[in-house]
């Protein structure tokens, strides 16, 4: 299988974790979504974690397949800033399905259980390795000839932040929908990072921008 091919992993995990979140609610009587976090749909002790669960089985390892094989195209990349974001937004792919597969949230519990307070600083850990990722890719992406990728990161960075700062400070009771701005935008650039690699868009621009420095 070609390097490429593997983008397409990135865009099933998209859609594993869109179907999960979309449709494993008609599992959980009272689920609403505006206020309740995407992860207590597959909490211990939830109604709808057998179907989240079922849902999602292709979400974290479609996604780390897919962001494995951008690492390796990165890798080639000159600017050493860019392949840092690349790296650390595997990293947090990684700990992504390292961390909750340990840590899953436990349904109507305190947050100060050991299994919940886990789960926060997994959280807490996803968000920066994400926000400090998704800045770099941002700032180095056009230096190879990857303006598109470049803005997709400033747009998932835009969402993630509009995320963490509405989950502080606006009301609980649209809790929920804040929090998808933040989940739904790192998922969102795996798949965008996914696709570029499966249209060979790294390869053909670094070809593209290599001809344009020989005839200048």
């Amino acid at each position: 299988m070609k390097l490429n091919k593997l983008g397409i992993f990135g865009i099933i995990s998209l859609i594993s974790y869109a179907a999960s979140v979309f449709i494993s609610p008609i599992a959980y009587p009272g689920y609403n979504w505006l206020s309740m976090a995407v992860s207590e749909l597959s909490a211990v002790g939830a109604p709808s974690k057998q179907l989240a669960d079922q849902l999602m089985c292709a979400f974290s390892p479609c996604g780390i397949v897919s962001v494995m094989g951008v690492c390796v195209a990165a890798s080639e990349f000159k600017t050493d800033q860019l392949r840092l974001g690349i790296y650390l937004f595997a990293g947090m792919e990684w700990l992504c399905g390292v961390g909750y597969g340990m840590f899953p949230w436990v349904s109507n519990a305190s947050n100060l259980v050991f299994q919940n307070l886990m789960h926060l600083i997994v959280t807490i850990l996803v968000v920066v390795l994400s926000i400090v990722s998704l800045i770099l890719i941002a700032i180095n992406a056009k230096k190879e000839n990857l303006k598109s990728t470049g803005t997709w990161a400033l747009l998932c960075l835009t969402c993630m932040m509009i995320g963490a700062i509405g989950t502080n400070i606006m009301p609980a009771s649209v809790f929920g929908l804040f929090e998808r701005f933040s989940t739904f935008s790192a998922v969102i650039f795996n798949a965008v990072l996914g696709w570029n690699l499966l249209k060979g868009k790294f390869h053909a621009d670094r070809i593209n921008q290599s001809s344009a420095v020989q005839k200048v």
